[in-house]
């Protein structure tokens, strides 16, 4: 049996009855929104799937996605699977170079892209030859709006034309990308097939029922989503640009779910608990402490004012999700699941711990996901209790590998003893019970609030500063963002510091999120006598000047 989502979707919905939200744009603070029902939904993804054939593309051309969380996002996604199209994921905090480079990497064809954002459109299209249809998504209050005149209307497509199934025989093989970033700071498209990504995620296996056997047919999928009691209606509360709410979207319309999207251009806990009040909302997937902390804050400066009976799971990845926030969250709703998910945009399914009303797991630890070991750096299995730290790795549905990258690709998916494994860098020890306690990734990777920023991109920028001569970046922990990207800098002789320029330095430059929280000048040095980075040193020196324990 080939499993592709564009297949999986069709079948639920053969099965879904009328009347059954697929998609839902809430207004803002958590006011009523827009409704787009499965059938509907099916529709309009036929329609938007019927227009890239149009336009010349061919299997396996990309489609960048260049969207906050919209119903728009997730109807080109599904427009991709049905017609063999190869979705690519675009980080709506790039600047023009940034963004060029995903456009130009990937060798996308359409850009699907919300009108916020058509002036750095504008300005990069001279320079992405490949690009041969652009797509204005308007702006919810006014779908009749004006687009460039370079594109389409997004609401024109998809709602003209041909709406009927497109006959087309799909594979198992039809990819999906997950741009994340590379070591070098440079994002690396991460190349999943469906069936991996299907195998990965449990076979379409519902939270209601999740150790059932895989089912034989899309069809008979349909006829288990059918009789399930309850659907998921999900909020996908971190953005969908990356893999954690995307592939929880994903699974959610596996099963015959909602997703539920928010205007709210940042974390706004007042608005996403009026959101789940409203439309009884019953999982939620966030980041961590970054998301948890403020919606917890939030729950317990209003009690009583927001009807959070409808939840019953929240779902994190990514970042730290600490015990005592899961804790607090449980004492507003004890029915609740609290998943904490171990994995990566190379790898699904590392572990998982879940944390209820009548069980706790301690921070960092987590169950072992099946197909998983630990290697240490010369790939010797890690044995349970021994306190050696290793690499953990999966073996099985894993990605095909990095894009247009066989040196990365063969780096970071090697063949240990006859067998493949995909593995990200991500440090840990096995403890004598199995359980995994993480101890983070090997690399000098920041991870702030569930952004990933490498060290060295901020570096080469910072250095361009005529008063820099030397920095190294370092993230420090932070209550709200989990680490907080902190500059140390060496300055030229003579030179008078100047913390906000440098920052801004950072932020005209690149995206905003990665440019330094702090900079701080220094009075250590920097480097080793090989001229090696001493991040220790860095770190240690960033955190006694700011007061932060190690």
């Amino acid at each position: 049996m080939a499993w592709n989502y564009g297949d999986v979707y069709e079948a639920v919905a053969d099965k879904t009855p009328p009347g059954t939200p697929a998609l839902i744009h809430a207004g803002p603070g958590g006011t009523e929104g827009r409704t787009i029902m499965w059938d509907e939904y099916m529709v309009r993804t036929n329609r938007l799937a019927r227009a890239f054939l149009d336009a010349g593309l061919e299997y396996g051309d990309k489609v960048a996605h260049y969207m906050r969380n919209c119903p728009a996002y997730m109807e080109t996604l599904t427009a991709c699977f049905k017609s063999r199209m190869v979705h690519v994921n675009v980080n709506y905090r790039y600047r023009d170079d940034e963004l060029h480079y995903i456009f130009d990497n990937s060798d996308s064809k359409v850009v699907v892209y919300s009108s916020e954002f058509r002036e750095h459109v504008a300005a990069l299209r001279d320079r992405l030859p490949k690009v041969n249809l652009w797509i204005e998504v308007p702006p919810e209050e006014d779908f009749d709006a004006p687009v460039a005149d370079f594109a389409v209307n997004y609401e024109n497509v998809v709602s003209q034309g041909d709406g009927s199934k497109l006959g087309i025989e799909r594979s198992g093989k039809d990819m999906f990308f997950i741009y994340t970033g590379g070591t070098t700071g440079m994002p690396k498209g991460v190349m999943w097939e469906h069936e991996a990504m299907w195998a990965a995620t449990g076979h379409g296996a519902s939270l209601l029922n999740p150790d059932a056997d895989p089912p034989a047919t899309t069809e008979e999928h349909g006829d288990r989503v059918a009789a399930l009691p309850l659907r998921a209606k999900l909020i996908p509360a971190c953005p969908m640009m990356h893999g954690t709410a995307m592939l929880s979207a994903m699974n959610c319309h596996t099963q015959g779910g909602c997703i539920v999207t928010t205007p709210e251009h940042s974390l706004d806990a007042d608005a996403l608990w009026a959101t789940i009040d409203r439309y009884k909302v019953n999982t939620i997937a966030i980041v961590g402490d970054a998301f948890a902390k403020p919606m917890l804050r939030c729950l317990d400066e209003n009690p009583g004012k927001y009807d959070i009976s409808s939840m019953f799971g929240m779902l994190s990845s990514g970042v730290m999700w600490s015990p005592e926030v899961k804790q607090g969250l449980l004492k507003h709703n004890q029915n609740m699941i609290l998943m904490d998910s171990f994995g990566a945009s190379e790898a699904v399914g590392f572990g998982r711990s879940d944390t209820t009303a009548a069980g706790t797991t301690e921070v960092a630890k987590f169950t072992i996901g099946e197909e998983c070991k630990v290697f240490t750096e010369d790939y010797q299995e890690v044995e349970p209790g021994s306190g050696v730290p290793g690499f953990i790795a999966r073996s099985g549905a894993i990605p095909v590998g990095y894009y247009k990258d066989e040196e990365k690709t063969a780096k970071t998916f090697p063949v240990i003893n006859g067998v493949r494994y995909s593995i990200p860098g991500d440090w840990c020890t096995v403890e004598k019970d199995g359980t995994l306690t993480l101890l983070g990734r090997g690399s000098v990777c920041i991870n702030s609030g569930g952004e990933k920023i490498y060290p060295e991109e901020v570096e080469e920028t910072l250095k361009t500063h005529p008063a820099v001569e030397d920095v190294l970046v370092v993230g420090v922990p932070d209550e709200k963002w989990g680490q907080a990207v902190t500059g140390v800098v060496k300055l030229h002789a003579g030179v008078n510091f100047n913390e906000q320029e440098l920052r801004d330095w950072v932020k005209e430059r690149l995206a905003p999120y990665k440019a330094p929280k702090r900079v701080l000048p220094a009075d250590i040095a920097l480097r080793a006598a090989n001229g090696k980075a001493d991040y220790k040193g860095a770190s240690n020196f960033a955190k006694s000047t700011l007061g932060i324990a190690s």
